[in-house]
């Protein structure tokens, strides 16, 4: 029997929330940032959580678009026209993690199967203005089942100018309450390094780096926050106290990804971010989508459990 769900939200929160099942996996959607705001499996997190109705920390679970991680100097040329975008990391002085991670989205499907599937599919779209003068209509939909959670973002130019674009998603995993414990999975041969302000400057080999896990290890007390480069396989995995967590996607579509510990954040988890493009993008044009208009892209991405041993 098919059947609709009904949103869950609290009176002193406008912000709804959507929760859906399937198999041992229980997910819950916020339509803030079109985030995920929490999945679970047999009641384990597999990714750090927030209260509902927000805040949202250090853009757990949200959608980053139309480009992740950061714009350096929260300026670029595209078509040799220089914008400006809203600087929100003024510390450094970059546009980070895109226009709508802080932003509501609209439901506009909610659907479960009994408890062997669900999924919640929400909208969005991106308006000109100065810094990005164009008009992009987003959806993500997010869908549960027993092989995990899957989510699904489409993105398309519904305005009359080509667009530059670039996304990713920002989930925290969690594989117990200390990131350095963790044993880290990351197949990727290169890792790009950054100055003080976190902007990018060589891409080098991961091999005799800090930043080699090609082969499995404990994290320990390395600090990473780089994007990473040569993806042989779209898979991370994390294995600690309270069990493992992966994150795949498909390294054709998004070559890239973020690693964070978090270090110094006091905040939990890693977090793993697959992405179309290196950071700041919008300047290197390194993997930059330009998105004609009526262009489509589509980006996938799964979060499970794992017991697949990390060694070797």
């Amino acid at each position: 029997m098919t059947r609709f769900l009904t949103s869950r939200q609290r009176e002193d929160s406008p912000v709804p929330d959507y929760t859906i099942a399937g198999g041992a996996y229980q997910a819950t959607v916020s339509e803030r940032g079109g985030a995920l705001r929490a999945l679970t499996h047999e009641g384990r997190d597999l990714v750090a959580s927030w209260p509902e109705g927000g805040p949202v920390p250090y853009f757990s679970g949200t959608v980053l678009a139309p480009w992740p991680n950061r714009v350096v100097g929260g300026t670029y040329v595209f078509e040799g026209q220089r914008r400006h975008l809203p600087v929100n990391e003024p510390d450094r002085g970059h546009s980070l993690h895109g226009l709508v991670a802080e932003l509501d989205w609209k439901c506009a499907e909610l659907l479960s199967v009994e408890d062997h599937h669900g999924h919640v599919r929400l909208t969005h779209v991106v308006e000109p203005t100065e810094g990005y003068p164009h008009r992009i209509a987003l959806e993500v939909r997010h869908a549960v089942s027993e092989e995990g959670l899957s989510t699904t973002l489409t993105a398309q130019n519904v305005g009359e100018t080509a667009a530059p674009y670039g996304c990713g998603p920002h989930p925290w995993l969690l594989a117990g309450p200390d990131v350095t414990a963790y044993t880290l999975s990351l197949p990727a041969g290169r890792v790009l390094l950054t100055d003080d302000l976190l902007a990018p400057t060589d891409l080098v080999e991961v091999a005799g780096s800090p930043y080699d896990f090609t082969t499995p290890r404990v994290i320990g007390d390395t600090a990473v926050d780089h994007a990473f480069a040569g993806v042989t396989e779209g898979r991370v995995r994390v294995l600690g106290p309270e069990g493992g967590v992966e994150l795949t996607w498909d390294p054709a579509v998004m070559p890239w990804v973020q690693i964070c510990t978090g270090t110094g954040l006091g905040h939990r988890g890693l977090a793993v971010e697959p992405m179309t493009c290196p950071p700041d993008a919008f300047n290197s044009g390194t993997d930059l989508i330009v998105l004609q208009p009526g262009d489509k892209h589509e980006a996938t991405w799964t979060i499970a459990v794992t017991t697949a041993s990390l060694e070797g």
